[in-house]
């Protein structure tokens, strides 16, 4: 028989586990999940280390347990579609065309009002910050380093909000916000032809603009769109 895992790291390594089976659509909404001798032996971790995990994942929405009928995968619909777990295991198993639009809809909805409310508010610490990161982009040489700057200048902008909620709101989409970005710049002619635009937005909020910042944003946010749009319209001409 093999032992179980060290206990250390079973709570995570479950909850990760069977997490990203639930997303990913292999344990289907609506069945039941095996019995829990049987999943205990299944992950070879014990029945403690899988019930605690278990609690974790009804926490978020994603199983129910019942008395008489054991635990259940729960319909998408009633997923905590904003914590930070759910979204990350979302974009490992997909991004589907279906969640990408629904990415651009909540950036479209959020990030024009953030970059109005960062030129009415910004210190010139948060601006030199936002600048910063728009230097880390401009000298991006690779996707990679380009996504990591895009993504702290847009963490930036937010920050310079002063909104706590606006900020913690970015912490928790963090993830899906790194995979749009990195999907947007892969399906543009090059990774940085958005430079041009997020300059645009750092000018507004310098110059205390809130309008112009709004507007640059918006603008920002359709050419993504746009990007993405145009390389899922060439993909299925080619099918």
């Amino acid at each position: 028989m093999v032992k179980p895992r060290a206990a250390r790291s079973l709570h995570n390594q479950v909850i990760q586990e069977l997490g990203q089976l639930i997303v990913s659509g292999e344990l289907e909404a609506g069945k039941g999940l095996p019995r829990e001798e049987l999943l205990a032996e299944r992950m070879n971790v014990s029945r403690t280390a899988l019930r605690e995990a278990m609690k974790v994942l009804s926490a978020k929405g994603l199983i129910e347990s019942r008395q008489k009928t054991g635990s259940r995968v729960r319909e998408a619909i009633h997923w905590n579609q904003l914590d930070a777990d759910v979204l990350a295991w979302r974009c490992a198993s997909m991004p589907t065309d279906s969640f990408v639009e629904k990415l651009a809809e909540m950036r479209e909805i959020i990030e024009p009002a953030a970059a109005a409310s960062a030129a009415r508010r910004r210190t010139p610490e948060q601006l030199e910050t936002i600048k910063t990161a728009y230097e880390a982009m401009a000298a991006a040489e690779n996707l990679d380093a380009w996504a990591i700057a895009d993504l702290a200048f847009h963490e930036s902008l937010l920050q310079a909000t002063n909104n706590e909620l606006m900020t913690s709101l970015f912490s928790v989409i963090e993830t899906a916000l790194g995979t749009y970005f990195v999907l947007s710049a892969r399906k543009a002619s090059n990774f940085n032809i958005s430079l041009p635009q997020h300059f645009k937005v750092y000018e507004a909020i310098r110059r205390r603009q809130p309008e112009v910042a709004r507007q640059a944003m918006l603008k920002m946010v359709g050419d993504s769109r746009s990007n993405i749009r145009r390389q899922q319209a060439g993909k299925d001409q080619a099918s």
